[in-house]
């Protein structure tokens, strides 16, 4: 689906809330119908009861036996092909979740097991599920958004209000962005978890670490001199990976980054930045190498390896941009 028809959708269900709510005014029952006589306006017992048993069947409706929600692989945007095999995207797989793994300002992220019954194939996959518009915390989002255009004058004004449909819309585009970042730099080589799907605001992504267990971020790590070299070259190849594509990190440093069996992968790309269409790109690049330099040198890399300048100077040529 195109991103502006996904936008139109919320839109469309922000129309059909407000249809909702103009009908519960119309259809609200007599005064005294299913009320106390001596508790004007509350619920009966027999009522409460009711209402709860309602919305207990309609959770419950297509829920099941062995988890918490059937697949939703076939409603989703889908990661790139071919798709790695250890994925089961059977439309008969069922999803229960295992925990959560991290919390965060802007989204959760759960451990998500996905199994088919009957057989023992299964995955394990990180679920981030960028939280509610009343609890979201992007920092310094207008930064960010610079580049990122919506096609409709409508979205626009949403979105520089803060409306709730636009901070949806907001929401909807740092999904989009890093779906779409993940599934390109995943195609080129880059060390970033595979993306397995997009549905709304949730990403499903390939859970980087050993049986269940996340594999640790580079900031609680105390490397031998050996590993920080290879760390950092390690780095400096998926930042270069990144600059030919076009894009920068946009948020660096070392707790953005995990060490999965001597592995540097490079995690959280909501605020990923694209170098040309965003007049600040080369600011967020150079951000993003004086984060990392700084957090290496800080540990005993030479800072000679570890110029910021140079470096960003360097991802730059790679981007074309000097």
């Amino acid at each position: 689906m195109r991103e502006h028809d996904q936008y139109a959708e919320f839109e469309s269900d922000y129309d059909h809330a407000d249809d909702l709510r103009w009908q519960a005014k119309k259809a609200k029952p007599r005064r005294g119908a299913g009320v106390d006589p001596g508790r004007r306006g509350r619920l009966t017992e027999e009522a409460k009861d009711r209402l709860a048993q309602m919305r207990e069947d309609a959770v419950d409706a297509d829920v099941p036996p062995d988890g918490d929600r059937w697949s939703t692989w076939g409603d989703a945007d889908q990661g790139p092909k071919p798709h790695p095999s250890w994925l089961v995207t059977d439309l008969a797989a069922v999803d229960r979740e295992l925990g959560i793994v991290k919390t965060g300002k802007e989204a959760d992220v759960f451990l998500l097991e996905r199994a088919l019954p009957g057989t023992d194939r299964a995955c394990l996959m990180a679920a981030k599920r960028y939280r509610s518009n009343d609890h979201r915390l992007f920092h310094r989002d207008a930064g960010y958004l610079e580049g990122r255009r919506m096609r409709r004058s409508r979205e626009m004004r949403a979105m520089a209000t803060r409306s709730a449909f636009g901070r949806n819309l907001i929401a909807e585009q740092w999904a989009v962005a890093e779906f779409a970042a993940l599934a390109k730099l995943w195609q080129m080589g880059a060390p970033v978890p595979y993306p397995v799907q997009r549905d709304g605001t949730e990403l499903l992504l390939e859970f980087v670490g050993t049986d269940g267990a996340a594999a640790p971020r580079l900031a609680q790590l105390r490397p031998e001199p050996d590993e920080l070299l290879v760390l950092w070259r390690q780095l400096v190849d998926a930042l270069s990976v990144m600059a030919s594509a076009g894009l920068a990190h946009g948020d660096l440093s070392a707790f953005n980054l995990m060490v999965h069996d001597g592995r540097l992968v490079v995690i959280d790309l909501p605020q990923v930045v694209d170098l040309v269409a965003n007049p600040r790109g080369p600011e967020f690049l150079e951000r993003d190498v004086r984060n990392v330099a700084g957090w290496f040198t800080g540990r005993g890399l030479p800072p000679e390896l570890a110029e910021p300048l140079e470096v960003t100077g360097m991802l730059l040529d790679v981007a074309g941009l000097r």
